[in-house]
Order: structure tokens, then C-alpha cells, then sequence
């Protein structure tokens, strides 16, 4: 069964997977599956948000405050880059 993530979701990082920062990216080696994943800057700051677990809402909120030109698609852009994260098991819902 699928988790639906709103903005009320907690979530934060799984232990599946370890990751280190270069520059301002990131890169996560996920131990389920032995990939290798990139994190652009945006997808950085996200995922330093969530090395603690924080609600989805307090991440597009840090997001609006940290970068002056949020597209307006970015509450369904994030929600995919989520959702995409949670798939992989990288990242967990917390209750």
C-alpha cells in the first residue's frame, strides 16, 4: 500500500541510505537497491531539511523563504521529488 504524503506529512531520512555533500549537491548511495542518486542545490537544502523530521508544509515554507523565484509549480514538483524519495526508501513517513 502506497503512503499519500500531504502537507502535513512528517518525514524524515530512512536509514537505508547514506549520503555525503559536495559543493552544493549531494550525492546518496541507497543501500536497498546499491544506486547511486544526485541532489542539485534545491534538492540539497531539501535534503538537509529533512535529516531531522519535519513536516512537508515547514519544507515548501523554507523553500519560499530561501529562494526568491518559487515557480508556481513547485508544491507539485516537490511532492513528486517526495514521493519519488519515499519509493526508493530513502526517506520514512513518521506518525
Amino acid at each position: 500500500m502506497s503512503i499519500k504524503l500531504s502537507e502535513s506529512s512528517v518525514i524524515c531520512l530512512s536509514n537505508k541510505s547514506i549520503s555525503c555533500n559536495l559543493d552544493d549537491e549531494v550525492v546518496i548511495l541507497g543501500l536497498d537497491d546499491g544506486l547511486y542518486y544526485g541532489l542539485d542545490s534545491v534538492g540539497a537544502f531539501v535534503w538537509d531539511l529533512i535529516k531531522e523530521p519535519v513536516a512537508v508544509g515547514e519544507i515548501l515554507e523554507n523553500i519560499s523563504n530561501e529562494y526568491e523565484d518559487v515557480p508556481n509549480t513547485f508544491k507539485k514538483d516537490l511532492m513528486i521529488f517526495l514521493d519519488e524519495l519515499l519509493e526508493k526508501g530513502l526517506i520514512e513517513v513518521r506518525e
